[in-house]
């Protein structure tokens, strides 16, 4: 990196009433709080944190002004390359409609008609959003083009996002193959996955009545990994089923969803997250919200000793929506999680889920990512839900959101 005055080396973020390390070791309570504290921001990691009493000199200081600065959200699911509108669904959800997952076959629609530019458009759209609510390290999915091309185009897309990129063919079976289903795994599994991998860290499937069986699913997952690609599931969502056991067989780094599960599962999530590796448990509250579904019991999932991430599966069907603090809101509010640990869950945990160390957390080495709330504590995430509380975010020690 090239220092210049506009660029300065060293960053000091002074004056900060309640700093979230996520690092029980430098402060108190299970995310690490210190209170009165500072952080110094070296070569886009963090360099230091501590008392602001104690703190080093460095080439610039920002001054918080007593606010709080939390690690940056991390947001391990979502789904943001799509174009269309379906706010007519969820109105008829709201009316009783029940969901079903059918209405992805009308994204997929509209994807496939959109230019690549207009994709691009619409996600870095969902992209600043998400920015400016906290987000600072996003996961993308495919799963709204269903052929080679637009499942390629769509990586493609998603690639000049994140470097977190999850290939979804098996999303739904693409409606040419609606007679075929076999058809559909056959290029799923071949030509589609050939053409995919290559622009892809991970591959999904959605394993779930309505849309891939077990057997199904391992086949997409077994493929993937035989090519490289890390695995993901969506499973569990609309009724118990194969999709949690199927992922801590297969050493998923995340099932997601999790609102139906049996004491079977929550078993096996538990001893999941003894693993090097674990499998975390990633629950969608915005999902549940939008559409009327039982929350999942997190509570449940966090005393059995599992692990538990918060994401918001932004997409334009079941949840519109790319704001982490309105998840952390719904799972304390609804899902039994305390404030400490939904936070955590959509830092840290979403961390664990895409099996980085780098993220989630603002200890000594970690990337300088952040954010300042308009508030003295990371309560007010919960407390005052559906108020704008990000007064500023920083990536990789650069300030790319609001102002401090």
């Amino acid at each position: 990196m090239n220092h210049t005055p506009e660029t300065p080396r060293t960053i000091l973020v002074d004056d900060i009433g309640t700093l979230v390390t996520n690092d029980p070791t430098l402060g108190r309570g299970p995310v690490g709080e210190i209170p009165d504290a500072a952080l110094v921001l070296e070569d886009g990691r963090v360099a230091w944190a501590g008392p602001r009493t104690q703190a080093p000199a460095a080439d610039a200081r920002v001054g918080a002004a007593g606010r709080c600065v939390i690690p940056g959200f991390v947001d391990s699911h979502s789904h943001i390359v799509f174009a269309g509108d379906r706010s007519r669904e969820f109105a008829a959800r709201m009316s009783g409609t029940p969901y079903s997952a059918g209405g992805i076959r009308t994204t997929v629609a509209a994807t496939r008609e959109a230019s690549d530019a207009e994709l691009l458009a619409n996600a870095r759209t969902l992209e600043r959003e998400a920015r400016a609510q906290g987000t600072t390290t996003l996961e993308v999915k495919s799963g709204y083009g269903l052929t080679v091309e637009d499942e390629a185009r769509a990586l493609s897309v998603a690639g000049r996002i994140t470097d977190e990129v999850t290939f979804m063919g098996a999303h739904v079976v693409a409606p040419e193959y609606a007679d075929d289903p076999e058809g559909y795994l056959d290029l799923v599994t071949g030509p589609m996955l050939d053409a995919c991998a290559p622009l892809a860290r991970w591959v999904d499937v959605f394993c779930e009545r309505g849309a891939f069986d077990e057997d199904a699913s391992r086949r997409i997952l077994t493929a993937g990994m035989d090519r490289g690609l890390l695995p993901r599931v969506h499973g569990n969502q609309l009724g118990e089923g194969p999709g949690v056991s199927l992922a801590v067989e297969v050493g998923a780094a995340s099932v997601d969803h999790c609102t139906y599960l049996s004491g079977g599962d929550v078993d096996a999530l538990a001893q999941a997250a003894k693993r090097p590796e674990p499998t975390v448990a990633t629950l969608l509250p915005g999902v549940d919200f939008s559409t009327r579904q039982t929350y999942p019991d997190a509570r449940r999932l966090v005393d059995a000793g599992a692990l538990v991430a918060l994401a918001s599966d932004c997409n334009p069907g079941s949840c519109f929506t790319s704001s982490l603090a309105f998840c952390i809101a719904v799972a304390v509010r609804d899902m039994g999680l305390t404030p400490d640990e939904a936070l955590w869950a959509a830092t840290a945990g979403g961390a664990l889920a895409l099996r980085r160390d780098d993220v989630g957390h603002l200890a000594p080495g970690a990337r300088a990512d952040l954010a300042m709330l308009d508030a003295p504590n990371h309560l007010y995430l919960a407390y005052r839900p559906g108020v704008p509380q990000v007064a500023a975010v920083w990536k990789d020690g650069a300030l790319v959101s609001g102002q401090p």
